[in-house]
């Protein structure tokens, strides 16, 4: 099988596979292949938090033009997948000087299936691109194909948790994987100091209780299968969730905007998480850490591409002044496309990790905020 991801998430997938119990693993870009079977098929989409797709080749063969494209595909048993009153959708991703245009393999594909099925059965499956029973997706990369079943159908970034959004909400599986980056495992407190619609604050809890991301999901494609079988998928389910642990540290949330505040606290209701989870309306620039204990930051500020009046220079300024004089003890990381503000923040990053949210790229950068001066904590 494939799990798709985001760029820069490949270790990060990787391990989380090894650690399910995935065999024969190998990183790609944006991309781990790995050998399981149906549970596992099952596992990876319940419980891999930084997986967009888990799909399942069934065929590759070399290829030279649409003609031959057709004949191999018209050539696949597709009853054994589908029945001709059921209903299909095609995704088709092209990287090839020969094939240029995707949705027109998207289309030939189509044809194909339709057509063995018309001259077959008498009868061909619909067409059904928001609900199908089965997801297609053909990757051709320079003359070789690849056909997949998609098993997750929508993206597996939407866990189901979230029906209130704010301006540039983060992804759910791009908030995991920063704080999987940021090497939070559970054992501090936790806070976004602007946590927007709180899906970071989400994503920590879940991490921290080792609570699988995909279980309020209302559908997975491979439950439209012919072989869906869902007394194994609610043996897999109870599975995880008998691995679930204890959290005894505190996840906190501010944000100076009072509807980000309650789309945040909505969210947090929705996913079951009020006992982990405090948010409050408070401007992170007016804040102190407050505990002594150590904490960790990890949080999205705005980058200024919707935020048209945002003064990029004395906002990024004001995080690290904010950072240095109110945030003794406190590990913290944050993601930005705006690669100028990232100059005013003043501070020295221990680490910058390139990363894409959605397509702009950006950097995670990381600033380790000592108690007292740096100095003076060597020497002791």
């Amino acid at each position: 099988m494939v799990a798709k991801t985001l760029f820069g998430f490949e270790d990060l997938l990787a391990k989380e596979l090894t650690n399910l119990g995935a065999r024969d693993v190998n990183k790609g870009i944006r991309m781990v292949s790995f050998s399981g079977d149906k549970g596992f098929m099952y596992k990876a989409n319940l419980a891999l938090r930084t997986a967009i797709k888990i799909l399942k080749p069934i065929s590759s063969f070399q290829v030279a033009s649409e003609q031959e494209l057709y004949q191999h595909i018209y050539n696949m048993p597709w009853e054994e997948h589908l029945s001709e009153n059921g209903s299909l959708a095609i995704n088709a991703t092209v990287h090839s000087l020969r094939f240029k245009h995707s949705q027109y393999i998207a289309l030939k594909t189509k044809d194909a299936i339709v057509d063995r099925f018309r001259d077959q059965k008498g009868v061909r499956p619909n067409i059904d691109l928001r609900f199908p029973d089965l997801k297609i997706n053909i990757h051709i990369d320079k003359n070789h194909c690849t056909v997949s079943l998609d098993s997750s159908g929508e993206s597996l970034h939407r866990r189901g948790y979230k029906t209130a959004t704010n301006i540039a909400p983060i992804n759910e599986v791009l908030a995991a994987g920063l704080i999987m980056l940021s090497g939070w495992d559970g054992q501090s407190d936790f806070r976004d100091p602007m946590c927007g619609s709180g899906t970071i604050l989400i994503e920590a809890a879940m991490i921290a209780c080792n609570i699988p991301p995909n279980l309020m999901r209302k559908e997975f494609a491979f439950e439209r299968w012919q072989d869906w079988d869902v007394e194994l998928f609610e043996k897999i389910e109870s599975s995880l969730l008998s691995k679930t642990r204890d959290f005894h540290f505190k996840i906190s949330g501010f944000d100076k905007s009072p509807s980000a505040v309650r789309k945040a606290l909505d969210n947090v209701k929705n996913a079951h998480l009020e006992e982990f989870i405090s948010v409050n309306h408070e401007d992170f620039f007016k804040t102190k850490k407050g505990e002594e204990t150590p904490l960790h930051m990890v949080f999205n500020p705005p980058y200024g591409e919707r935020l048209e009046q945002l003064d990029v220079v004395s906002f990024y300024a004001d995080i690290g002044s904010t950072l240095k004089h109110g945030y003794p003890g406190t590990n913290a990381w944050f993601i930005t496309s705006n690669l100028e503000g990232l100059k005013s923040v003043g501070l020295k990053p221990s680490r910058k990790i390139k990363l894409f949210n959605a397509k702009l790229e950006a950097r995670l950068v990381n600033y380790k905020m000592y108690e007292g001066s740096k100095k003076k904590r060597y020497l002791n």
